[in-house]
């Protein structure tokens, strides 16, 4: 893995400075909402989660191909299925693949890319897979299109942070409280650089 492609907490503070956020807020989302990491250790491809879902809504065409169907039975599985099962549905149409897929540390829907400043979702993966750092700017580019997230982190409002970054279940999975431990847990950058 290049290590320049890793992000740094230097880069966290500078990300949460420029968008009007406190440092271990952001960090803490990044720990919450993340593997850890936005490329694999072992292979060095970006980080994926390929939605089956997504793709019948966004291929019109899906049921005509007959050949590529190993997309179809995909649920949350390591890398090696879900490149996999996104290289199936890649075969049969490669945008609504894309448009698909999270990807990287934060997780950014493919279908988001217009909306957060991409003429196609192609180009968003290439900036993805430039640097960790990229993608979570793309997440942050996309919180500042939901003002009522963007104020929740600012306002640290865990319940809301979760809410709109997870959805409705986001309790099952106690991701408002994880974001609580993790803030607190997290060093300021500026005494543990």
């Amino acid at each position: 893995m290049e290590t320049d492609k890793l992000l740094t907490n230097a880069q966290i503070n500078e990300l949460a400075v420029s968008s009007g956020y406190e440092y271990r807020v952001l960090k803490a989302i990044i720990q919450v909402e993340s593997c850890q990491h936005g490329f694999d250790p072992v292979t060095g491809k970006i980080i994926i989660q390929f939605e089956p879902s997504w793709f019948k809504r966004l291929c019109k065409n899906w049921a005509q191909d007959t050949r590529h169907i190993a997309w179809q039975t995909n649920e949350v599985g390591d890398q090696a299925a879900e490149w996999k099962a996104f290289n199936s549905a890649f075969a049969v149409n490669a945008d609504a693949a894309m448009q698909s897929t999270s990807i990287g540390i934060m997780q950014v829907m493919g279908f988001h890319f217009g909306e957060i400043g991409f003429k196609t979702v192609g180009a968003m993966w290439d900036f993805a897979k430039e640097s960790e750092y990229n993608q979570v700017l793309l997440d942050i580019r996309w919180i500042k299109t939901v003002p009522p997230l963007d104020l929740a982190i600012k306002k640290k409002d865990w319940q809301k942070i979760a809410l709109f970054h997870n959805g409705k279940n986001y309790r099952v999975f106690r991701y408002d409280t994880r974001l609580i431990s993790a803030y607190k847990f997290t060093g300021d950058y500026l005494r543990t650089g």
